[in-house]
C-alpha cells in the first residue's frame, strides 16, 4: 500500500495501527507532513517507519531517475505530489516484474478517476474503499476514519457558512522570518497559566530573540484575542504592543478567569505584553477530554452533534468535535486530537480518537497521564527481545573468556556493594572502597555495562532511544530496557558476575585529594544489595540491622563478625570521603536544594495504604555524592576527547526575578537572601534558619528550587564552553554516567567514553558516534522525554494523594488531621503547605461573590461582606461590622479533611469542623477544578472555614 500525501497527512493515526504492516511512504508524502503539520506529526511519521513491528519503508522517489517528476507548468503543488506518487507506484510495481499489486491510497477523486484504471496491477482507491475492502473487521479503524471524516464535513461547511472572523490571519511565514530577523517580531514558546487559562500566558524567548530583543522578563500575552489561536507548547511569533498598553500578571489566587475579575484587584507592575501574529510550530498532540454533562449538551446550541469539550490539561482550550456518543460518553475519558483552527471560529475543531476509561477508574486514570505525556508503553517487540541473551535455570548466561581477557577483574580483589531504596529491581551502580598497599585509599563507582547488550542502531537499541527514560509512577514502573537485561543481567544485584564499566580513583589517604584516576570495562561480584535504611543503621553502630541483610544469614559468628566489620568500615570510609567531597562542592556554591518526595505505599492487593514523605538520610548523600563524582569525572574525559560532540548537562543560573517571592518570605522572619550567585544564595539559606521552627528553612530552599532553571542535556559542539556550567551542583562540566538501565544518555556516554579510552590506546574506535547536529537534535528528543517522565511521576502522586483520602470518615480517620504552614501571601488568600501529605495549595479569604471569611466569638467561621486587606507579610479580612482576624506567613494551621466525592484528577474534597457546622456556610463550587476545604487553628484559638486546591 503507497498512501498519498494527504491520506499521510489525515489519517497517519489509522497508519499507526499495528495492523496495517508494509506500508511504502514516498518522500514527496513523508516531506509535505513535514512542512505542514509540524514537527510532531512529522517525528510520529518518523517513529512509525523506525518501528521494525511495522515493517515500513521509506522509498525516496524525488532521488531515483525513473521516478522523479518535474512540476509542469500551471500544475499546483498537491496535483503535482499526488502525481509524483502515482508514477513512483507505478514504477515499483514494474521493478517487482509486475509481480506484486499495489494500492495506492488517496483522496483526490480526480486522481482516483484518471490513474485508476491507467495501469494494470496498481490499483488507486480512497482510504474509505481501502478500510472496506482490506480490513472490513477492524472496528476500530473504521470508527476513527468516520470520525476523521465527519470532522472534515463539518469543518468544510463551517467554513462555508461563517462570514466574520474571530482572529487575525496569521501573518505568511516568509514575512514572519523578516520580521524576527530585522527584531520587529520576537520568536518564543508559548507557555499558558493553568490558574488563569483564558486570560494570562507568557511567552519565553526563544534563540536569537533572547539575545536580540534587550527583554529581560517573559512576555505577556493577555487574553484569547492576542493568543490568537496558539496553543500552550507552540512556537509563536510575537510583535510587542506599545508600552502604554502593558499589562501586569495577577497576585490573586484564582481557579478560573472569572474568580477576580469583578474584585477589582490591582494588577503587579506592568510587564512586556504583547500578541501573537503567527505560529512557526505547532505542538498540538492527543488531548484527554471530558464529555460535558447532558444539561450542558442541550444548552450549546441547535446541533447537539457538535460538542465542546474540556480537556483534562486546563491549559488547552475547549475542543468542538461532531459525535453522537456524547450521552453516552459522560463518564468517560476519552482522547481527541485537533485538526484545525480557523480564524473563523471561536473554539479549535478536532476529532474523536479512543474512549480510555472511566472517570475515577485508576487504570483509566493512570493511562489518562500517559497519553497527556505522549508515553508510549507497547511491549517490546519479537525482533528486539530475540537480540536479548538468553538467561534461564537450563541456559544460564556466564561471563565469556574473551570478555575475561578484556576486562579488569575485580571479583576477588574489591569488596563491591549497592545501596538503594527497598525493593529495587534496576540496580545500576555500585561501590568499593580500599586502602591500597602505600597507604592511599582507592575509591570505586562500578556501573552496569548496559552499552555491552545494546549495540549502536540495534532493534532494541532504537527503541531504548524512542523511550529515552524508564517512566517511574507512584505504582508502577515502564522501564526503557527489557527486564531481562533491567532486572537481570545489567542489574548489579548481590552475589552474581556481572560486566561493568568503573571509574576507580586513587586518594590521598588523610586529605583525600584525587590522585589519580582509571575508567575502563570490569568484571565484578557484589557482595551485598544493601537499601537505604539498613547501610544508615550500620553507619549510626545498631549493628542489628544485619539481620535485615540476606546475604549475612548463613555465616557463622566469627565469619558474620569479620565481614560485618569490612562492611561498616567501608560505609563509614565512603561517608568520610563524601563528606570531604560535598564540603569541596560547597566551598565553591553548591546548593542544598528542597524537594517534596512522597512515597505511595500499597498493601498486597495494591490498594494504597500510606502517603510517606521520604526521609533524608546521611546515606543518600553518601552514595549521591560518589555518583556526582563520577558523572563529574567522567564529563570531563568525554570533553577533552570530543570537545564537539560530547553530551553534557548544563544548568543555567536562574533568572533573578524569580527569586523575588523568595526573597520576600525571607525578609518577613528577618532573613536576607543574596542570590547573586549559587554561592551566596547558598550561605544564605544556610543562615536563614528559624530554631523555633524548622520548617521555616525547608519552605525556602523549597521556594528557591522552585526559582531554578531546568538541567538540560546538549551537546558540547553547540554551546561555548563558559555555558557548560552546573549552577546547582557547581561544577563546571557535568553528565550523566551513572544510570544507563533507565537513562537513554548515559547509554550515549558509555558509548562516548569506551570510544576515549580507545582513542587513548590508539584503537579503532568500534562505535559510530554522533555528530553534533545528530546529537543535539537527540538531545531535544531527551530533555523532552524528560519532562514527560517528571510530570507522568508528579501527576500520579497527586492521582494517589487524592486517593488516599477517599471515603474516609475524619471521626476515625487521623489521617484527616494534620499541620500546614502558610508560606506565601496572595491578594485573596494565602498558600499553604502540607508537610506530612506534600500537599499546596490556596486558601481562599474570599469567595466567588466578593464575601470574605470571618470568625466570631464562638469560633465559628462564616463568609460575609467586608474587605481584604494585604501586606507584605500577611492578610488581614475585615468584615462590615468591624471583625478582623490576621493570617501571618508561616503562621501554622491545621486541617481536618473529608473526601465525599472523587473524580481522581478532577477531585472535590469537603472538610469539616470537628463540631456541627452550619452547611449553608459551604457550598461545593460548581464548576470543574479540584477544591479542598480546611479548618485553619490560628493562634487566637479561633477557627476558620478556607478552600484549599490541591
Amino acid at each position: 500500500m503507497v498512501p498519498d500525501w494527504k491520506v499521510v497527512q489525515d489519517y497517519l493515526e489509522i497508519l499507526e495501527f499495528p495492523e496495517l504492516k508494509g506500508i511504502i511512504f514516498m518522500q514527496t508524502a513523508c516531506q509535505t507532513v513535514q512542512h505542514q503539520r509540524g514537527r510532531r506529526q512529522y517525528n510520529k511519521l518518523r517513529n512509525l517507519l523506525k518501528d521494525a513491528r511495522h515493517d515500513c519503508v521509506l522509498f525516496a522517489n524525488e532521488f531515483q531517475q525513473h521516478c522523479y517528476l518535474p512540476r509542469e507548468r500551471g500544475e499546483s503543488m498537491e496535483k503535482w505530489q499526488t502525481r509524483s506518487i502515482y508514477n513512483a507506484a507505478v514504477w515499483y510495481y514494474h521493478h517487482c516484474q509486475d509481480r506484486m499489486p499495489i494500492v495506492m491510497v488517496t483522496e483526490d477523486e480526480e486522481a482516483i478517476q484518471q490513474y485508476g484504471s491507467e495501469t494494470e496491477g496498481v490499483f488507486v482507491i480512497s482510504f474509505k474503499n481501502y478500510l472496506d475492502n482490506f480490513w472490513p473487521d477492524l472496528k476500530a479503524a473504521h470508527e476513527l476514519c468516520d470520525s476523521i471524516l465527519q470532522s472534515r464535513r463539518e469543518r468544510e461547511n463551517e467554513s462555508q457558512e461563517s462570514h466574520g472572523k474571530e482572529y487575525a490571519e496569521h501573518l505568511p511565514l516568509e514575512v514572519l522570518e523578516a520580521g524576527i530577523k530585522s527584531g520587529r517580531y520576537i520568536q518564543g514558546i508559548l507557555n499558558v497559566n493553568k490558574h488563569r487559562a483564558q486570560m494570562e500566558a507568557f511567552v519565553r524567548l526563544q534563540g536569537a530573540s533572547c539575545k536580540d530583543s534587550g527583554l529581560v522578563s517573559d512576555i505577556l500575552i493577555h487574553g484569547m484575542k492576542a493568543r490568537n489561536r496558539s496553543i500552550h507548547g507552540d512556537v509563536v511569533v510575537v510583535e510587542l504592543l506599545s508600552k502604554n498598553e502593558w499589562k501586569g500578571r495577577t497576585a490573586a489566587l484564582c481557579e478560573n478567569d472569572s474568580d477576580d475579575k469583578a474584585l477589582g484587584d490591582p494588577p503587579s507592575e506592568p510587564m512586556p505584553t504583547g500578541r501573537v501574529v503567527g505560529i512557526l510550530q505547532k505542538n498540538w498532540r492527543d488531548y484527554v477530554v471530558t464529555f460535558p454533562s447532558k444539561g450542558e449538551v442541550q444548552s450549546q446550541g441547535k446541533n447537539a452533534q457538535k460538542i465542546l469539550v474540556t480537556p483534562w490539561d486546563y491549559r488547552i482550550p475547549k475542543i468542538r468535535i461532531s459525535t453522537q456518543q456524547a450521552e453516552a460518553l459522560q463518564d468517560f475519558r476519552v482522547v481527541v486530537r485537533i485538526d484545525s483552527w480557523e480564524s473563523t471560529s471561536v473554539y479549535p475543531n478536532g476529532h474523536f480518537v479512543r474512549v480510555l476509561g472511566r472517570i475515577g477508574d485508576l487504570e483509566g486514570e493512570i493511562a489518562t497521564i500517559l497519553v497527556e505525556n505522549s508515553i508510549s508503553v507497547v511491549p517490546f517487540s519479537e525482533a528486539q527481545m530475540c537480540e536479548m541473551p538468553v538467561n534461564t535455570p537450563g541456559n544460564p548466561w556466564k561471563v565469556s573468556p574473551e570478555e575475561e581477557r578484556e576486562r579488569k577483574d575485580l571479583r576477588e580483589t574489591h569488596l563491591v556493594f549497592s545501596i538503594d531504596p527497598k525493593g529495587c529491581e534496576d540496580v545500576d551502580d555500585t561501590l568499593s572502597v580500599r586502602t591500597l598497599a602505600n597507604g592511599n585509599l582507592e575509591l570505586g563507582v562500578h556501573i552496569a555495562d548496559v552499552t555491552h547488550f545494546v549495540p549502536p542502531n540495534s532493534y532494541i537499541d532504537i527503541e531504548a532511544r524512542t523511550r529515552a527514560t524508564t517512566y517511574y509512577l507512584a505504582d508502577r514502573r515502564y522501564d526503557m530496557l527489557p527486564s531481562v537485561l533491567s532486572a537481570d543481567l545489567c542489574s548489579l544485584l548481590g552475589g552474581v558476575h556481572r560486566y561493568a564499566v568503573s571509574v576507580i580513583w586513587e586518594l590521598d589517604k588523610t586529605s583525600y585529594e584525587i590522585k589519580k584516576v582509571w575508567y575502563g570495562r570490569t568484571i565484578i561480584r557484589s557482595a551485598y544489595k544493601l537499601f537505604y535504611e539498613a547501610a544508615q543503621e550500620l553507619l549510626d553502630g545498631n549493628f542489628h540491622a544485619v539481620d535485615d541483610i540476606p546475604e549475612f544469614r548463613d555465616l557463622d559468628e566469627r565469619s558474620r563478625q569479620a565481614k560485618l566489620e569490612e562492611l561498616v568500615w567501608a560505609i563509614g570510609k565512603l561517608t568520610d570521603i563524601a563528606r570531604h567531597i560535598r564540603a569541596k562542592r560547597d566551598r565553591c556554591g553548591a546548593l542544598e536544594l528542597e524537594g517534596v518526595e512522597i512515597r505511595v505505599q500499597l498493601d498486597e492487593k495494591k490498594n494504597i495504604h500510606d502517603l510517606i514523605p521520604k526521609q533524608p538520610l546521611e546515606v543518600h548523600e553518601t552514595v549521591a555524592e560518589c555518583m556526582i563524582l563520577a558523572n563529574h569525572w567522567v564529563a570531563k574525559k568525554i570533553w577533552e576527547s570530543f570537545p564537539h560532540q560530547a553530551l553534557l548537562r548544563q544548568h543555567p543560573p536562574p533568572h533573578q526575578e524569580f527569586f523575588s517571592e523568595l526573597r520576600e518570605c525571607a525578609k518577613a522572619k528577618g532573613f536576607f537572601i543574596d542570590t547573586r550567585s549559587n554561592k551566596t544564595l547558598a550561605d544564605s539559606l544556610d543562615n536563614a534558619n528559624d530554631p523555633n521552627d524548622p520548617i521555616v528553612n525547608r519552605l525556602l530552599r523549597s521556594m528557591a528550587t522552585q526559582a531554578m532553571s531546568n538541567a538540560l542535556y546538549f551537546s558540547t559542539g553547540s554551546c561555548a564552553e563558559e555555558e557548560f556550567h552546573h549552577y546547582g551542583l557547581a561544577l563546571d562540566k557535568y553528565t550523566h554516567f551513572t544510570s544507563p538501565i533507565r537513562r537513554y544518555s548515559d547509554i550515549v556516554v558509555h558509548r562516548l567514553l569506551m570510544a576515549a579510552i580507545s582513542k587513548d590506546k590508539k584503537m579503532e574506535i568500534k562505535d559510530n558516534l554522533f555528530s553534533n547536529k545528530d546529537l543535539e537534535e537527540l538531545c531535544r528528543h531527551i530533555n523532552n522525554r524528560n519532562r514527560a517522565a517528571q510530570h507522568s511521576q508528579k501527576q500520579s502522586t497527586e492521582l494517589f494523594q487524592c486517593m488516599y483520602f477517599k471515603d474516609k470518615d475524619p471521626e476515625n480517620e487521623e489521617r484527616c488531621i494534620s499541620d500546614g504552614v502558610i508560606y506565601s501571601i496572595r491578594t485573596n488568600g494565602v498558600l499553604v503547605f502540607i508537610p506530612r501529605f506534600g500537599i499546596k495549595g490556596a486558601a481562599y479569604l474570599r469567595n466567588k461573590d466578593g464575601l470574605v471569611i470571618s470568625c466570631g466569638s464562638d469560633s465559628r467561621s462564616e463568609w460575609k461582606p467586608g474587605s481584604l486587606h494585604r501586606f507584605q507579610d500577611r492578610i488581614t479580612s475585615t468584615t462590615t461590622g468591624g471583625e478582623s482576624v490576621t493570617f501571618h506567613l508561616f503562621d501554622h494551621v491545621t486541617y481536618w479533611q473529608q473526601q465525599h466525592y472523587v473524580d481522581c484528577l478532577e477531585r472535590l474534597c469537603q472538610i469539616c469542623l470537628p463540631t456541627p457546622l452550619d452547611p449553608r456556610l459551604y457550598e461545593p463550587p460548581q464548576w470543574s477544578v479540584p477544591w479542598v476545604c480546611v479548618l485553619a487553628s490560628l493562634k487566637e484559638k479561633s477557627s476558620l472555614l478556607l478552600m484549599i486546591s490541591t
